[in-house]
């Protein structure tokens, strides 16, 4: 090798590699869509959403109730806390019938459809017997079961019918029927305009409305032709607007749509107005738990049919938006599994629980917000009411059992691990538990001597 001027040999010089593209880095939110995309198509997503959903749900009503019904309560001489003990203890024993119904199989669902129909119409009827029946603002559609507890019968005639139809049209899609306009009409439709009846004797429109809004989404997953579909609702609706037109309790209330001020003509806009005001003193962030003002006497049933004026007044528009989002995450969780199963009758028992909660809490809000007129319905899981809140809490159960029955998420649920005691059969082997490891160190130290 010839060496330099210097007498020194050359420096090697490493060879240069050509230079490697690097990879294009991932867009953060195409990553974070996929992830949550990814989430979302888990077998037991839906579980998840429909139990956590309606817990939040429910315990959220519960802070609510309390804050909204302590001044009612003490202009009435009772303690601040009674109707919030009511509602908890109702909470309490919806509770155990949601844990029942989802550990419940779907035959026995299905077994349960008759009685509990029968159960239902029977005590719709006793509604309408004097010295039996109460009768509430107006509407006679309770029963006093002594002392200050009372039942509202139609709130179960909602889940009867929920029951009942998705029963009949299983069966019937079984034995192919449901190509014929007869079959799916007949019984279900007379059936609902009875328990329709029922309720309309009692005064209470509301409660039709969603009674309604069931049976038309039990035919629209029926498959019902369109002119079927639209002959229903043309007589649903003839039958709703002569029964507006014959009282001025319902024409006061339409005229109260997007009213601004306390009163409107003949119309006393006072409920739907300070609904409004609740809602606009509210702010981004709301006056802070328990600092509400239109409570004080300005907003008539705060604690029931206008709890959400009040959350919006003390929670803010944050408050609000988190009541949508968990109804939204609910509706989208029952779709989910209406869709996704092979069984007629879970198909039409969940959807017809996901158009009950659903159509319900639109309508509902949609009053306080004055976009509908008053209905006085209550909000699912959150308004004060026992009588709505144990059916509800029942058909939640419902949609978790359906959850559970979902292959894949049984497939899931089967390969989970308990925290505690003895592991599943079938399982994949893993390492002790640290708490085991120690509990034998602790054993270890104590043969030695020590103490």
């Amino acid at each position: 090798m010839p060496g330099s001027r210097t007498g020194r040999p050359p420096v090697q010089r490493p060879v240069r590699r050509p230079a490697t593209p690097r990879a294009p880095r991932e867009n953060p939110v195409l990553g974070l869509y996929l992830r949550a995309r990814r989430a979302w198509d888990r077998p037991l997503t839906a579980y998840y959403l429909i139990l956590g959903g309606s817990l939040l749900i429910t315990v959220l009503g519960l802070v609510m109730v309390y804050s909204a019904s302590q001044i009612t309560a003490l202009q009435m001489s009772l303690p601040g806390s009674y109707f919030f003990r009511k509602q908890l203890l109702a909470a309490a024993i919806g509770g155990v019938l949601l844990l029942v119904a989802s550990r419940m199989p779907v035959k026995l669902h299905r077994a349960l459809a008759y009685p509990i129909l029968a159960g239902a119409v029977f005590l719709m009827a006793l509604v309408q017997i004097p010295g039996i029946g109460l009768s509430v603002n107006g509407n006679q559609n309770w029963i006093s079961l002594g002392g200050s507890f009372q039942i509202q019968p139609s709130e179960f005639g909602k889940l009867a019918l929920v029951l009942w139809g998705a029963d009949l049209l299983a069966r019937k899609q079984d034995k192919k029927l449901l190509t014929q306009w007869k079959h799916m009409l007949v019984p279900l439709v007379p059936v609902a305009f009875m328990l329709l009846g029922l309720i309309m004797l009692g005064g209470d429109m509301g409660t039709a409305i969603i009674l309604t809004a069931i049976l038309f989404g039990l035919l629209w997953l029926a498959g019902a032709p369109t002119r079927l579909f639209v002959g229903v609702l043309s007589i649903a609706a003839t039958l709703g607007v002569i029964l507006i037109k014959t009282s001025p309790n319902r024409m006061a209330r339409l005229q109260c749509i997007g009213a601004t001020e306390p009163k409107s003509g003949v119309a006393d806009c006072w409920q739907a107005v300070h609904g409004i005001y609740a809602l606009a003193s509210g702010g981004l962030f709301g006056s802070g738990l328990g600092a509400s003002v239109e409570k004080w006497g300005q907003l008539p049933e705060a604690h029931t049919d206008f709890i959400f004026a009040v959350t919006g007044e003390e929670l803010g528009l944050a408050g609000t938006l988190s009541v949508l989002a968990l109804f939204a995450a609910l509706g989208y969780a029952g779709i989910r599994v209406a869709g996704r199963t092979e069984d007629p009758f879970v198909r039409y028992a969940a959807g017809g629980v996901t158009t009950w909660i659903t159509a319900q809490a639109v309508i509902n809000m949609g009053a306080v917000l004055g976009l509908l007129p008053i209905a006085g319905v209550p909000l699912p899981l959150f308004s004060y009411g026992g009588s709505a809140l144990l059916p509800t809490m029942f058909a939640i159960g419902l949609l978790i059992a359906f959850a559970r029955e979902d292959p894949a998420a049984r497939m899931a649920l089967s390969m989970r691990q308990p925290r505690f005691g003895r592991k599943r059969a079938g399982g994949p082997v893993r390492g002790p538990r640290r708490w085991n490891t120690m509990r034998r160190r602790a054993k270890a130290a104590r043969s030695s001597g020590e103490r």
